[in-house]
């Protein structure tokens, strides 16, 4: 499944399910997008901004956590960029301006993203008859909470860190819970028919081919290939050998040893003879492309081949796997479709989510490197409650 790679699935201070009440298109003055009528406020774009900004910061230890949520003049994160960031005292407000903007741009757009696909997943919810309990919810939370974290001192410390509050994280377990439920209605039983058919069409990836590990001697001539040979049959080392006769730098100096070598992996004479040749003679010469060949196979790894029995449980895997990753797609399409058009955001805030929304149009004007736009955060919430691309709103 796609995952929030910048916020990591947040949660929402909610207090009510989604009411799909068409209320008009308008946007309020503390209202950063609507969907069906449903507001998204300024405070709670601000509050994920925080979280998200934070994640970001933590990214470069001892970075300070700039936060871009004033477009477009972006006069608060200038300030905060002054203030938190003295190397950057005496830069000018349209450099700093600029930087905020890129900020904004890549922490603002995934922030949208996550609080208007909570309305989008709870909306399909609401149209199919799906519902998630308070304690569905809660155990969920629980579950994850238990599992990561083995005190309450770490617990704490896990909030402190990102920012995260327990009403965020109970609803995104929330969301979780539903999106799980939206996607087990595009879920298929895994049968037999479908194992043993993934299994005779996908048969290489149940075993390995035959191995062989083979000396060589590459030499430029005929008659360089031969002597090779012969210092071999007297008795000399492959070591030796090769060291004195061979041009091929990868293998001389360690005996002409090349190992686990499978069929079609070396030049076509040599690959046709090696794969004919017995165990522990020494052959040649031959001609190839590159040169002429004394050779000698050394060791033979038979191929291997699992039964159906035996590569069923990973096959069974492998076709659920595809089936969740095509059940959350068909979610996720399905939500577009029928949210999309009723998702109005104001201007500043507009991104792919939002009806009518057109890509700006690049510039080459190139923003300072600054630390008010270092890597995105990968920090998690616990696992068991992370979900596909979740995302919530909030009116706090």
């Amino acid at each position: 499944m796609k995952r929030l790679r910048y916020i990591v699935a947040l949660g929402a201070f909610f207090v009510a399910a989604v009411g799909l009440t068409a209320c008009g298109s308008g946007l309020a003055g503390d209202q950063v997008a609507t969907v069906a009528g449903n507001p998204i406020s300024t405070a709670a774009f601000n509050h994920w901004m925080y979280v998200a900004a934070k994640g970001n910061s933590s990214q470069t230890p001892g970075a300070p956590v700039i936060v871009p949520n004033d477009p477009p003049e972006f006069k608060g994160c200038i300030a905060q960029v002054r203030e938190q960031i003295p190397s950057f005292a005496k830069t000018t407000d349209a450099q700093l301006k600029t930087a905020c903007g890129r900020l904004f741009t890549s922490l603002g757009s995934e922030v949208m993203d996550f609080l208007i696909k909570a309305y989008w997943y709870q909306a399909e919810a609401h149209r199919l008859g799906i519902n998630v309990t308070d304690a569905e919810a809660q155990k969920a939370l629980d579950t994850a909470k238990n599992q990561q974290f083995k005190t309450n001192a770490q617990w704490q410390a896990f909030l402190n860190q990102t920012g995260w509050t327990p009403q965020d994280l109970l609803f995104r377990s929330r969301i979780s819970e539903i999106i799980k439920k939206l996607v087990a209605k595009h879920q298929t039983t895994v049968t037999p028919a479908a194992i043993q058919a993934y299994y005779q069409s996908h048969l290489s990836q149940f075993g390995s081919p035959q191995a062989r590990d083979i000396r060589i001697v590459r030499a430029n001539t005929e008659a360089q290939a031969k002597a090779a040979k012969a210092a071999l049959d007297s008795g000399q080392s492959w070591n030796t050998v090769a060291k004195k006769y061979s041009i091929d730098t990868s293998t001389k100096n360690r005996g002409g040893l090349l190992t686990g070598v499978t069929k079609g992996e070396e030049e076509a004479a040599l690959d046709k003879a090696a794969f004919a040749a017995p165990k522990s003679k020494v052959l040649g010469p031959i001609h190839g492309a590159f040169g002429w060949y004394v050779f000698e196979v050394t060791n033979i790894k038979p191929s291997t081949q699992q039964s159906l029995t035996q590569a069923t449980p990973l096959i069974k895997q492998i076709i659920q796997g595809q089936s969740q990753t095509n059940g959350q797609t068909a979610v996720d399409n399905q939500a577009k479709k029928q949210w999309l058009q009723k998702t109005t955001c104001r201007t500043a805030y507009a991104m792919a989510d939002c009806k009518g929304y057109k890509p700006p149009k690049t510039t080459s004007t190139a923003a300072p490197q600054t630390q008010t736009a270092p890597p995105a955060s990968t920090t998690t919430a616990p696992s068991a409650t992370t979900t596909t691309s979740s995302s919530s709103s909030t009116t706090k």
